[in-house]
This record gives C-alpha cells, sequence and structure tokens, in this order.
C-alpha cells in the first residue's frame, strides 16, 4: 500500500478523501509537498476517481501552513527549496482533473489556507478561521496566495488579508466568496462527500474540459477562450461518456460513465 508523508489517503467510490495529518497544527514539510504532488498525479491516474476531498486530521486545524523553524535561521536555498515545492504541489492540486474541494474543519493559515484556495469548491465549518499572515513575520504568500485570492474575493479584501493581515471567520469567508458554504462544527467532511456526489452524477470527460475552461479565464482573453469552448465541445464526441450520456438521457437511465 502506498504511503505518503504527513498525508492519509482512502478511496471511496469515485472520491478519493485526503486528510493532512501532521499534529498538533498539521503543518506542510517538504516531504509532505512533494509526496501531495505525486499523490494528485496518481489520481489523475486512477480513472476510477472524479472527485477529491481534502481536509485537516483533527479538531481545531485544517492546516497552519509552513512550520516556521524552517526559515529561523534565513537559509535563502532552504526558502528557494520550499518555494518551488509549494508551488509546484498546489498547482499540481489546481490542476487535478476532476473536482476538488476543501473541507476547512479548523484553522487555514498561509500555506494551509493556499491549499484550500488551490481546491474548487471550499466548505468551512463555522469555527473556521483563515488568514495569510506572511507579512506579519516578514514573508508573503508564495504559493498562490496573492493571485488566487483576490480571483474569489475582489483586490479590496484580498489586501486587507494580505497586506493588514486580517484573519476572517466563517462568515466572513462565506459573504466574500472566500468559501462556498458553511456547515456546522464537525460537518464539513460529510458535507464535502455529499457534494463529491453530486459531481460524480457529471461525465467526468465533460467536467474535465469545463474546468480547463473555466480556470484558462484567469489568463486568457475571452476571445481565445471561447474558441478553445468550442473545440472542447466537439473533442467531447470522440468519447464513450458523450456517448453514454446522451444514450441514457434517450433512454431514460442514469448514465455509467467510464471516464473515456
Amino acid at each position: 500500500m502506498t504511503t505518503y508523508t504527513n498525508l492519509k489517503l482512502e478511496k471511496t467510490g469515485h472520491t478519493a478523501v485526503l486528510t493532512l495529518s501532521n499534529p498538533p497544527a498539521n503543518t506542510w514539510t517538504r516531504a509532505a509537498l512533494a509526496d501531495l504532488t505525486r499523490l494528485v498525479k496518481e489520481l489523475n491516474a486512477d480513472r476510477d476517481i472524479y472527485t477529491l476531498v481534502v481536509t485537516g486530521e483533527g479538531e481545531k486545524f485544517f492546516s497552519a501552513g509552513a512550520d516556521l523553524k524552517l526559515f529561523a535561521d534565513g537559509d535563502k536555498a532552504m526558502a528557494r527549496e520550499m518555494a518551488r515545492r509549494f508551488g509546484e504541489a498546489f498547482e499540481t492540486l489546481s490542476a487535478f482533473r476532476g473536482v476538488s474541494i476543501a473541507a476547512i474543519n479548523g484553522y487555514a493559515m498561509g500555506g494551509g489556507l493556499e491549499c484550500a484556495l488551490a481546491c474548487d469548491i471550499r466548505i468551512a465549518e463555522e469555527q473556521a478561521q483563515m488568514a495569510l499572515p506572511e507579512a506579519a513575520v516578514g514573508l508573503l504568500p508564495c504559493a498562490g496566495g496573492t493571485q488566487n485570492l483576490p480571483w474569489l474575493v475582489g483586490e479590496g479584501w484580498a489586501k486587507r488579508m494580505i497586506l493588514c493581515g486580517e484573519r476572517v471567520n466563517a462568515e466572513t469567508a462565506l459573504r466574500i466568496g472566500l468559501v462556498e458554504e458553511v456547515v456546522p462544527r464537525g460537518q464539513a467532511r460529510e458535507r464535502a462527500l455529499a457534494l463529491a456526489q453530486q459531481a460524480e452524477k457529471q461525465s467526468p470527460s465533460s467536467v474535465a474540459a469545463s474546468k480547463q475552461l473555466i480556470q484558462g479565464a484567469r489568463h486568457n482573453p475571452l476571445g481565445t477562450i471561447l474558441q478553445t469552448e468550442r473545440e472542447l465541445f466537439v473533442d467531447l464526441f470522440d468519447t464513450q461518456d458523450q456517448r453514454e450520456g446522451v444514450q441514457a438521457f434517450l433512454e431514460k437511465r442514469s448514465p455509467q460513465w467510464k471516464n473515456q
């Protein structure tokens, strides 16, 4: 059985559940970031996996980000390696071909929040707290935080959180668009799994293509993406899922996806 540093993986149906497990605060290490990159690539190759739920172990932390002890001696080589590993890990997570859902079960700070930002959807428990406090210790978010946060909440709130160090609770996070749903304490994982099951009713081939288009809107001119949208629509006719989806609708039955 494959093992990963500070990460626990279980599969239920078409869903992979990834638990960040490095007590007490589920902080990230070099090895864990490297293993996250490897793990997501392996999930991409598993055609039976359509969705991914990410949560934290325990009742207090989703993840507190990096262990600041790594940066205590001012080693630039260490800083460069950690920045690279954070970037690779969360960019790979963002590019997961299926639907990824962060079940934020507690504090999501720094690199912990950046991990959630790399997911497609975020569900937070009512007691969760979220922040990007790096500037308070002479650093900055280096794992997509300065780019992904303003895309979700707008420039003003991104500046409040990053430049002013403002921490937001779950209620505020929902209001500003940082999370899509707030649930009672202890229910984020269950709600994320329910949403994952909802996503599994969609064609995984269509989901992968649609996700590529949605995320591509961040980086490409509208005219370019509109043309790509039409091309990917036609490309779906090369898949078994397209034929199955239409046939199942006409036969008034649930489709049986093959992810092919």
